[in-house]
């Protein structure tokens, strides 16, 4: 897979959204962060539309999206790279994959999944275990199935979803997987990384040939990132981008986990929870000003 070339071995940021609803204060301070260490290491920023999920990104959000931003004043360098228009690239990373024997079709569901982690509970007394997300772990009831009655079900059009055998991903990579991690001064550690704690991930599905994972990991190398700041609560989710940044033969970044906003409860700022959003704390006369200080970014 090809990947763009370094722009005078200048650092390459990104700050990545996805439309399916209006950006928050935490996306603000994401962005910002961004943006402050771009300029601090003399790097270029990108902007990105993951909008994968054609189910629940919108126009209407994309749009809103670029309003918030350019209302606080953030500048992006390039082209917009709009994810929905490169499933090519992302079917072309899973080709690869498959040439390795890497993935398989699933045909489980989220709700037998369950259903089976609870029985194994049930009859071991032992919890059954979980990612790092707190969802049951995929038991592997499709990996072994015979290629010709897999693929037979696919062509039939059964529902299914391809996963990463984790466990032959893991012999493939060899040893163990580490990325560089660095801070705000530059100081960069190195960091060991456990995919198998994800077990077989999900990569693509029926109706959408790709998963946040697969197309940021392929993302960033075609945009040739360099640089990746994001919050704490996708410092797990690395660990299986490492792995397959190591199969698909791609560019690792170094990365940076910022701290995550919280609401007067104490859980993190999100759309799922109808956090305020920057253009309703916009309509109330707070300025961009007021937010870049609140931030901490005056």
């Amino acid at each position: 897979m090809a990947t763009s070339s370094r722009n005078c071995d200048r650092p390459v940021f990104r700050f990545a959204p996805s439309p399916n609803g209006r950006l928050h204060l935490g996306h603000a301070f994401s962005a910002l962060m961004n943006e402050r260490l771009a300029k601090r290491f003399g790097g270029r920023l990108l902007l990105r539309i993951e909008d994968i999920d054609v189910a629940r990104c919108r126009p209407e959000f994309e749009q809103g999206i670029h309003e918030d931003l350019a209302w606080l004043g953030i500048r992006f360098d390039a082209a917009i790279r709009r994810q929905s228009e490169h499933f090519d690239d992302y079917r072309a990373a899973l080709d690869r994959l498959q040439a390795k024997a890497l993935i398989y079709p699933c045909f489980c569901s989220r709700g037998q999944i369950m259903r089976a982690a609870e029985l194994k509970e049930t009859e071991t007394g032992q919890p059954w275990p979980r990612d790092p997300d707190g969802a049951p772990l995929y038991p592997g009831t499709c990996r072994c199935l015979p290629p010709h009655e897999a693929g037979k079900r696919v062509a039939s059009g059964e529902a299914h979803v391809l996963r990463l055998a984790m466990g032959r991903a893991a012999a493939e990579n060899g040893g163990e997987v580490r990325y560089r991690l660095f801070d705000e001064a530059g100081r960069v550690t190195r960091v060991a990384a456990a995919p198998a704690l994800w077990g077989d991930v999900v990569l693509a599905r029926k109706d959408v040939p790709t998963s946040y994972h697969l197309a940021v990991v392929v993302d960033d190398a075609l945009q040739g990132v360099t640089h990746v700041v994001r919050g704490r609560d996708l410092e797990a989710a690395t660990d299986i981008h490492l792995m397959l940044q190591h199969l698909l033969d791609l560019p690792t970044p170094r990365y940076h986990f910022h701290r995550l906003l919280q609401d007067e409860t104490g859980q993190k700022l999100a759309k799922s929870r109808m956090s305020e959003g920057l253009a309703e704390l916009r309509a109330h006369g707070i300025t961009a000003a007021d937010i870049r200080a609140r931030l901490g970014f005056a």
